[in-house]
């Protein structure tokens, strides 16, 4: 029996249009995506349309590992919603806007190699940085 997805939800401060563009832009990617301050995302990638590919590296800031989460979009529905695949695994992202705030919610499925408490307070760590990033315009 598959695992129910695992759910991450934040509140940004800032509206959905720059929270949107903070998600989606390689640049502003490089700068939150990763799940603790000894790890860096050094390069990603975004072709932001159905059937387009991201890719994003995740590496220890002392080169003793690293990986590159990479995946599919599936369907996007601008400032609202991202769905993408990743291995045989689905994610989606929804953007909810509150005024100048935006509610960003994320719903994977887990993988079976690490437990699911550890997956879903590193997504939520992510998740937080960006969160953070938007924050500091």
């Amino acid at each position: 029996m598959p695992q129910e997805r695992i759910i991450v939800e934040a509140t940004a401060s800032a509206p959905v249009g720059v929270v949107w563009d903070a998600y989606t832009t390689p640049d502003q990617i490089t700068q939150w995506n990763f799940a603790s301050d000894d790890w860096h995302c050094p390069t990603a990638t975004v072709d932001l349309r159905e059937g387009g590919t991201f890719t994003s590296r995740m590496e220890a800031k002392d080169g003793s590992m690293g990986f590159d989460f990479a995946g599919t979009y599936t369907r996007i529905v601008p400032n609202e919603r991202i769905e993408y695949a990743f291995g045989d695994r689905h994610a989606v992202v929804a953007f909810t806007a509150l005024g100048e705030r935006t509610g960003v919610k994320v719903a994977f499925d887990p993988e079976t190699r690490f437990p699911i408490e550890q997956q879903r307070s590193g997504w939520a760590a992510i998740l937080g940085n960006l969160c953070r990033h938007v924050a500091r315009g």
